[in-house]
C-alpha cells in the first residue's frame, strides 16, 4: 500500500492523500534519525572504553605509569552501562561496588555479576517463605510448584552466578581476571539460563493458575532479572568486541583456540579420551539381573556424593528403562555408557497434562555437575497430546554436562 500511495505521488492525487504521504514520509525519517543518533551514541561509549584499553595496554608493557585517558571512573562506567537495556539500574548497583573506582571493563563486568549474585541470594529462598507465609490457605499443588520447582530452580541461578564469578578468578587475587572465548561463551550461557529458571517458576505457577503467586515472584525478582540482563549486555556487547579486536586484558589475549571446538572448556583430554574409547565400570546396570543394579536410579545413588578424585562410571546394559531418572546436585563426576543411543534406552512418560508441572517431567534429568553420558538414548513417549513432556532436562551450571553419541 504504501509503494502505491509513493507511485500516486507523481500524477494527480487528492490533497488528503498528499497530507498522509507527506506525514508518514516524515515520521520514517524522524524514526530513522532517532536510530542513527542511539547507534552512534553505543559505538563511541564502546569506541572510548577500547582506546582507554589501548592505552592502558601500553602503559602497562613499559610506558608512562601515568593514565593517559580522560576517562573517569564515572564516564567509564556509563559507557559500559549504555550497551544495557536497564543503565539507570546498571550504574546505580555497580557504583555501590567500584570502591577502587575501576575503569577496566572487566572489574566493571566482573562487578555487575556480584550485584547480580547479592540480589539473587536474597530471593533464593523466596519460594520457601511464600509457603511458610500462606500455610493452610494455599492448596497441595500450588505448594509441590514453590517446592519442588520454583525454590529449585532460583537456588540453581544464585548458585551458577556465583560459581560464574568464581571461574574468572584465575590467578587467585580480586581483580585478576583472565578471560578467553570459550569463558565468554560459559558466562553468556550460565546468566542466559539464570533468567530462564526465573521464568520456569513464573511459568510453572501461571500454568495451575496461580497468578498472584506469580506476579508476587515476578515483582520480588525484578531487580535481579534487570542486573542479570545488564551482565548479560556487558558481556555479549562490550567484552566479545574487546576479544575480537584482540584487545589485551591483564596482559593476556583473548583466544578462540584455547579448547578443543567440540568439547566445553572443562573437559580435559582424559575425559575426552573416555567419551571416544572404551572405560571399565565401576558399577553395571541390567535389568536381568546379571549387574551390580538392575535400575539406573539405584547405581546413581551409589555414587560419592561431591566427588572431586575421578570419575565414577556406570555402565547400563542393553534394554529399555522405564524410570524417571534424577542426577542431583552432589552427584558430581557421574559418567554413564551404554551399547547404544537405540539400544540402551531410558523411557518415561510424566507429562503436563496428566498433572506434572512441564520443569518435572524430564525423564532423564542433571543437576550434578560433571555429567558424561555416552552410547544412550532418551525418551518421553507422552506424545503430543499430553501437551508439554521432556525427555532430558540439564542444569547450565558451570562444568554441567556432556552427552556424546547419544539420542533424544
Amino acid at each position: 500500500m504504501d509503494a502505491v500511495k509513493s507511485f500516486k505521488g507523481y500524477g494527480k492525487v487528492d490533497e488528503l492523500e498528499q497530507r498522509d504521504f507527506a506525514r508518514n514520509t516524515r515520521r520514517r525519517f524522524l524514526v530513522l534519525v532517532f536510530l542513527l543518533i542511539v547507534l552512534v551514541g553505543i559505538i563511541a561509549a564502546v569506541a572510548a572504553t577500547v582506546v582507554h584499553l589501548r592505552r592502558k595496554a601500553s602503559d602497562d608493557d613499559g610506558g608512562s605509569s601515568t593514565p593517559s585517558s580522560g576517562l573517569t571512573p564515572a564516564s567509564s562506567l556509563k559507557a559500559v552501562c549504555s550497551v544495557t537495556q536497564y543503565p539507570d539500574s546498571c550504574f546505580s548497583s555497580i557504583s555501590t561496588l567500584n570502591a577502587g573506582n575501576s575503569t577496566d571493563p572487566e572489574q566493571l563486568f566482573l562487578l555487575s555479576l556480584r550485584v547480580v549474585a547479592d540480589e539473587l541470594t536474597k530471593v533464593a529462598d523466596l519460594p520457601s517463605r511464600l509457603v511458610a507465609q500462606a500455610a493452610g490457605t494455599i492448596g497441595d499443588g500450588v505448594k509441590m510448584v514453590l517446592t519442588n520447582v520454583c525454590l529449585p530452580m532460583l537456588q540453581d541461578a544464585a548458585d551458577a552466578v556465583t560459581e560464574s564469578v568464581s571461574s574468572l578468578n584465575s590467578t587467585g587475587q580480586v581483580g585478576k581476571f583472565l578471560l578467553n572465548a570459550s569463558g565468554i561463551g560459559d558466562l553468556r550461557t550460565w546468566l542466559s539460563a539464570a533468567m530462564t529458571n526465573h521464568e520456569t517458576c513464573i511459568d510453572a505457577l501461571t500454568e495451575i493458575n496461580a497468578t498472584e503467586l506469580a506476579d508476587s515472584i515476578h515483582s520480588a525478582t525484578l531487580n535481579s532479572t534487570q542486573f542479570m540482563s545488564n551482565s548479560l549486555a556487558i558481556v555479549t556487547k562490550i567484552i566479545t568486541l574487546l576479544a575480537e579486536l584482540n584487545i589485551p586484558i591483564h596482559r593476556r589475549l583473548l583466544s578462540s583456540n584455547d579448547h578443543a571446538a567440540e568439547f566445553p572448556s572443562w573437559v580435559g583430554r582424559r575425559d575426552r579420551n573416555l567419551l571416544a574409547a572404551g572405560v571399565k565400570p565401576d558399577v553395571t546396570v541390567a535389568k536381568d539381573g546379571s549387574g551390580n543394579y538392575r535400575t539406573i536410579s539405584e547405581a546413581v545413588a551409589a555414587a560419592p556424593v561431591k566427588n572431586k578424585t575421578g570419575r565414577f562410571v556406570i555402565y547400563i546394559k542393553a534394554g529399555t528403562y522405564l524410570e524417571n531418572v534424577d542426577i542431583g546436585k552432589n552427584a558430581w563426576n557421574v559418567m554413564m555408557y551404554g551399547d547404544g543411543k537405540t539400544r540402551t534406552v531410558v523411557s518415561g512418560s510424566l507429562n503436563f497434562a496428566d498433572g506434572t508441572p512441564t520443569f518435572k517431567t524430564a525423564t532423564f534429568a542433571v543437576t550434578g555437575r560433571g555429567f558424561m553420558a555416552r552410547d544412550m538414548g532418551f525418551v518421553n513417549t507422552a506424545g503430543a497430546a499430553k501437551h508439554q513432556a521432556v525427555a532430558l532436562r540439564r542444569e547450565w551450571l558451570p562444568q554441567s554436562s556432556v552427552t556424546y553419541g547419544s539420542s533424544l
